[in-house]
């Protein structure tokens, strides 16, 4: 997000994601693929490059 210049509003209002599902990606939680492949198209990226295993 830092890198395209995105807010977190912004993937709620142009991405399709919920406020709830933004909120719980910023606090680290686990989301669904389905939110996954989501990001992933609105940043043109893989989601290969958006996720970390811990």
């Amino acid at each position: 997000m830092i890198d395209k210049g995105l807010q977190k509003q912004d993937l709620v209002n142009k991405a399709g994601l919920s406020s709830a599902t933004v909120a719980k990606m910023g606090k680290g939680e686990a989301v669904s693929n389905k939110v996954l492949e989501k990001l992933a198209k609105y940043l043109e990226c893989n989601i290969s490059e958006i996720i970390s295993y811990e």
